[in-house]
């Protein structure tokens, strides 16, 4: 018997990183999973895992995931807001376009899928998990549009826990470096890419960097009973 055995969760960018960990993690656990993305069905994910083509800053989209959920799976009692993009620049280099993508995903998507979710675990009971991140705290230089998104999804958990508790639990996981694609990307955008490593790693107490299994936990046990 798995602790999220009759749970249904929904993960958000789960094709890869830590959206697929986490995906894999909460199947393993018991739950049957909906996992999304915009692009097509990951070749590698298992055929017990439900996928949903989609883009979580669309509305409507989101809604059409909702709805395939739960004629699939039944309602959702588990949300896991994990899409989010980065973009590296600072203010003054960040366009409209940065700032459509950026929010609109990280910041929109987040909020698109707590307002589609909520009213049916506000009847039943669930748990939502946002992936926030550090940064949202302290700022990363040259990512400002990332840094004040999660600064936004860290605010946006905290209202949904006081106004939608102790019915729904809203929770978020703020990451460090986590060995994704995201950080590698981070990483080669570097003038010295193997001394902003080394020196991205002097700051992590651990003495290694994160691997997307560590979130995946987190979210599990914020998930469980």
């Amino acid at each position: 018997m798995g602790m999220l055995d009759g749970q249904v969760a929904v993960v958000t960018g789960g094709s890869r990183g830590i959206g697929r960990a986490t995906a894999d993690a909460l199947a393993e656990a018991g739950a049957r999973v909906m996992a999304t993305g915009r692009g097509a069905r990951p070749a590698d994910l298992p055929d017990t895992i439900h996928w949903f083509q989609g883009d979580v800053a669309d509305p409507a989209s989101v809604e059409t995931l909702r709805g395939a959920t739960e004629q699939a799976l039944g309602p959702a009692t588990i949300l896991v807001n994990n899409a989010g993009i980065q973009v590296e620049k600072t203010v003054t280099e960040s366009s409209d376009a940065d700032w459509d993508a950026v929010i609109g995903i990280n910041c929109r998507g987040v909020f698109n899928c707590c307002r589609a979710f909520l009213p049916g675990m506000a009847e039943a009971g669930g748990a939502i998990v946002n992936i926030a991140s550090i940064s949202g705290n302290q700022a990363d230089p040259a990512m400002a549009l990332y840094n004040a998104s999660k600064a936004f999804v860290h605010g946006l958990t905290r209202s949904i826990a006081v106004d939608h508790g102790p019915a729904v639990r809203c929770n978020a996981v703020s990451p460090g470096w986590i060995m994704t694609g995201m950080a590698d990307a981070a990483f080669a955008m570097a003038s010295n890419p193997a001394a902003a490593e080394a020196d991205a790693l002097k700051r992590h107490a651990a003495r290694r960097f994160g691997q997307p299994e560590d979130i995946a936990r987190a979210v599990v046990w914020l998930a469980s009973p």
